[in-house]
C-alpha cells in the first residue's frame, strides 16, 4: 500500500460531491488499503477519498477500536449533541468547536461489498459525520461557532 498526498483546504475537488460506489474493483481496493495507510500515518481519525483526489463514496475510520470501511455511508438515524474540538487532516494545525450528534446509526457497505449498519456514540459518532460530510464536498469548517485556532501537534 501507499502513502498518499492529503488535499488541503481550498483544493477544489473538496467542494465536490462524490459519486455511489457500484461495484467493487482491483482499483478501489488498493484505494481503501492507501485510505488506511495515509490516515495512520497523518494520525487521523477518518479519511474521505476526495481528501486524496477521488470523488467516490468511500471514508475509513477509526476512533480506536479498528478501522471501519464505508463505503456508500449514510446517517440513518442521530440524536443528542455534543460539542468539541474538531480538526482535518485537509485542514493541519487548525481545530474549531463544532457541535454534532452524540449518537448515531450509519448504514453503509464493507470493502467486500456487503451492507451492514453500525450505531457509534461520541468520537465514532462525530467522526462518521466528519467523513460522510466529506463526500457530500462540505468540510467541518462550515460549522465551526467560534472561528479556527491553532493546535499544537503531541510529540511521540
Amino acid at each position: 500500500m501507499a502513502i498518499r498526498q492529503i488535499r488541503l483546504a481550498g483544493d477544489p475537488v473538496l467542494n465536490k460531491v462524490c459519486k455511489e460506489v457500484k461495484k467493487m474493483t482491483p482499483m478501489l481496493e488498493v484505494l481503501i488499503g492507501d485510505m488506511l495507510d495515509t490516515m495512520y500515518e497523518a494520525n487521523g481519525v477518518g479519511l474521505a477519498a476526495p481528501q486524496v483526489g477521488v470523488l467516490k463514496r468511500i471514508a475509513v475510520v477509526d476512533a480506536g477500536e479498528g478501522p471501519v470501511i464505508m463505503i456508500n455511508p449514510q446517517i440513518l438515524e442521530q440524536d443528542g449533541e455534543q460539542t468539541g474540538d474538531e480538526g482535518c487532516l485537509s485542514l493541519p494545525g487548525k481545530a474549531g468547536q463544532v457541535t454534532r450528534p452524540n449518537h448515531v446509526i450509519i448504514r453503509a457497505l464493507n470493502e467486500h461489498m456487503e451492507e451492514y449498519e453500525m450505531e457509534a456514540e461520541e468520537l465514532l459518532a462525530r467522526a462518521f459525520c466528519h467523513e460522510i460530510e466529506h463526500l457530500d464536498g462540505h468540510m467541518y469548517t462550515e460549522h465551526v461557532t467560534d472561528g479556527l485556532h491553532d493546535v499544537r501537534e503531541e510529540e511521540e
